[in-house]
């Protein structure tokens, strides 16, 4: 059976770029490994965060753009993105909390704690401890290796049919059950990140899309012959995928489960470096080649935005 390893990325919605990469990069210490924009929409930028190299199973990607209205967190979207962090690092990250104003709290779930807290729009994160996962050696601030947030450890789904929304989780994508705890059910893929999948089944109102929700998550395809796969799997199995599109550092297609989620599947390779080296990712606006005769509008047009160590940090 043809399996994901995982998360490939979760594209969320906010209203302002600066604050999102203040909060992302200035207080979580991710990296932002690309600045570009909304392919469908070349006024609104595209931001992609995640360790020093943007692999698979590490980046959170915006579109922030003033004017959308606010959303609300329900049924037909991601509830809850989950992080990883090294093992011991949980005070520093609540003491890092704490020094930047950002109230949280902890819950306990299969085992695991969780430090959950919501970004500046509203977003729901949360971080736990594992070993699984290489770090992240990407150093910012004062957010340092030993205790950098290396990756997803998952996503909370927020289903309108959870029954569903399970069977494209064990059937289609080839996660598998680990058992059901109060109000939760947990799935795992074959990948050391991205790879702890709950669903809540008990969500109580229905999502409305806007500012501080989720857009889509996506799932890891291999290469473009695996991709081909997905495609063609998922139209024998009754769902109805977009065309194969190119993102530039990935190729995707977009499917909705009867759950309400839209899911993307999206190839590992090429990754964020087929435009830029490793040490300049994010430094410059980066266009795909068919808006490249755009660019000194666009330039004039999108808000300045910088990544900076933030006052708690000097």
């Amino acid at each position: 059976m043809q399996k994901t390893s995982g998360i490939h990325h979760i594209s969320a919605m906010v209203n302002d770029a600066q604050r999102n990469i203040d909060f992302y990069a200035g207080v979580l210490g991710l990296r932002l490994v690309k600045k570009t924009i909304n392919f469908d929409r070349p006024e609104v930028y595209h931001l992609y965060f995640g360790n020093e190299t943007g692999q698979p199973g590490t980046v959170i990607t915006f579109f922030p753009w003033a004017k959308q209205l606010k959303g609300r967190i329900g049924t037909g979207q991601v509830g809850v993105t989950s992080y990883v962090i090294p093992k011991g690092s949980v005070p520093f990250w609540e003491n890092r909390l704490r020094n930047f104003g950002v109230e949280f709290a902890t819950s306990i779930r299969f085992g695991q704690t969780y430090i959950k807290f919501n970004d500046p729009d509203g977003l729901q994160l949360e971080l736990t401890e594992r070993d699984e996962g290489a770090l992240n050696t990407w150093n910012f601030g004062g957010v340092q290796e030993e205790n950098a947030i290396k990756g997803f450890g998952g996503a909370v789904l927020y289903s309108a049919q959870p029954h569903k929304t399970t069977e494209v989780l064990e059937n289609i994508l080839g996660l598998e059950c680990m058992g059901q705890e109060n109000d939760f059910l947990r799935f795992k893929s074959e990948g050391n990140i991205g790879n702890t999948i709950d669903i809540y089944l008990k969500p109580s109102v229905r999502g409305l899309m806007g500012a501080g929700t989720v857009h889509h998550i996506a799932w890891r395809a291999k290469d473009e012959e695996d991709h081909q796969r997905w495609r063609s799997l998922l139209l024998e199995k009754g769902y109805y995928p977009t065309e194969i599109l190119d993102r530039n550092y990935f190729k995707a297609l977009y499917f909705h489960e009867e759950g309400g989620i839209l899911f993307e599947i999206a190839t590992d390779p090429p990754g964020f470096t087929v435009d830029e080296p490793v040490g300049e990712l994010g430094e410059k606006l980066m266009l795909p080649a068919w808006l490249e005769s755009q660019r000194e509008e666009l330039e004039d047009f999108l808000p300045p935005v910088e990544v900076r160590v933030l006052e708690g940090d000097k």
